[in-house]
């Protein structure tokens, strides 16, 4: 359990992602749920940050609004990422990804949870 969101952070494929979507059921009311979807958000961010970088033609779009739905449900329950990670995934995906609609909607609405008078950034 321990070394599946590094492998998230490689992995394209929705049955890596099915598995964490196991485990964050069985921690369902556990207080290692938070850590657990703290670990899920930050996978979710550098696997973008790395399939933007090695696809620049947005030859996997269906792959990526995937990863950025999840990215936004996820957002919508931690409402704290770590600093890097959120610089490294602004930058790569506003050089790669300006134009991509799907994109644009989750960092507005990433921005809007993050930037709040409250938030940790």
């Amino acid at each position: 359990m321990d070394q599946l969101p590094a492998a998230l952070q490689r992995a394209e494929n929705e049955e890596s992602w099915a598995v964490a979507d196991a485990i964050s059921r069985v921690l369902t009311n556990s207080e290692e749920l938070h850590s657990w979807r703290r670990h899920l958000l930050s996978a979710c961010m550098k696997g973008l940050v790395a399939m933007y970088s090695s696809s620049k033609d947005e030859s996997k779009q269906e792959v990526e609004r995937s990863m950025l739905l999840r990215l936004e449900e996820l957002l919508c329950m931690v409402e704290e990422v770590d600093p890097d990670d959120w610089c490294s995934l602004v930058k790569t995906g506003l050089k790669y990804r300006y134009r991509d609609e799907t994109f644009l909607k989750v960092l507005n609405v990433a921005v809007q949870l993050l930037y709040r008078k409250e938030s940790s950034l």
